[in-house]
């Protein structure tokens, strides 16, 4: 089914576009900067990102493929509009020395198991949870934001070799993370251009 683009939208980009940009930047690459700057109204994150087109591009084929999608909070999954989500916030529970965020993580990837992709907008514990499981993930969408634990959190996914998209400021949220998703989900499986 294709996209409908609301002119609400349409607009929202041409003026993003006269202000940034991005036409030298990879497909995939471009999509992600463009719909977090979108979400955001925030022009640093193109330079805030990082990524990898090669691992967006595998990320992309496995999420056309039917591949689950964890968020970390409802409010991450809430943002992301074409696809069904696993949330195991409300389940999880907290101890000592395990966030609630970081037990809903663990219970996520026993439903899961590999080859999921990540998308963590909210918690650095979340993220460090994900990465002591040997989770395979697809891709890992890292954008907690915080000043406790979110910029090392990133710096550690990023260290980790997992294939991720992060950022290495202290921002990020809901919002980004379930935008980058989105940005995947909505570049179509072929060639054509969007938006």
């Amino acid at each position: 089914m294709k996209r409908v683009i609301h002119p609400i939208e349409q607009e929202s980009f041409r003026r993003l576009r006269a202000r940034l940009d991005t036409s030298g930047l990879p497909p995939l690459t471009r999509a992600v900067v463009e719909r977090v700057v979108h979400s955001s109204a925030d022009l640093e994150y193109a330079t805030d990102l990082v990524m990898d087109e090669a691992e967006l591009e595998h990320a992309h084929t496995a999420l056309h493929a039917d591949a689950p999608v964890v968020a970390d909070v409802e409010m991450v999954a809430a943002g992301i509009t074409r696809r069904e989500t696993v949330c195991r916030l409300r389940e999880a529970r907290s101890e000592p020395g395990l966030t609630r965020s970081a037990h809903a993580v663990r219970l996520a990837y026993e439903e899961v198991g590999p080859g999921a992709v990540w998308v963590i907008g909210c918690a650095p514990t979340a993220l460090e949870e994900l990465l002591t499981l040997d989770a395979s993930p697809a891709l890992v969408i890292g954008l907690p934001v915080g000043f406790v634990g979110a910029a090392e959190s990133k710096a550690a996914l990023r260290e980790s070799g997992l294939p991720a998209v992060s950022n290495v400021s202290e921002k990020g949220g809901s919002a980004v993370a379930a935008a980058a998703l989105n940005a995947l989900l909505y570049h179509p499986a072929s060639t054509e251009e969007i938006l």
